[in-house]
């Protein structure tokens, strides 16, 4: 796939399969950006429903503006 910028979708993705007990931590990394989120699936799912899902929130994640409420105030950040 082409280059991304920061706000567009990804470029070259990889994504790391890391299995936790009954789950697996799927992370998915933007080439260009560095970007990286990731998602915790079940081992029932099959690697393709697993690296879609961690696309689809590395897409959102690189498409998302920031966003600023009323006021100004930065929006709370949640772990």
């Amino acid at each position: 796939m082409a280059g991304s910028d920061a706000h567009g979708p990804p470029g070259r993705v990889f994504f790391e399969f890391i299995p936790l007990g009954q789950q697996m931590r799927v992370a998915a990394i933007d080439e260009a950006t560095s970007t990286e989120v990731v998602v915790i699936a079940p081992l029932t799912a099959s690697r393709l429903q697993m690296q879609q899902l961690a696309l689809a929130k590395l897409k959102r994640k690189l498409g998302a503006a920031p966003e600023t409420p009323p006021g100004g105030a930065p929006p709370p950040r949640y772990a």
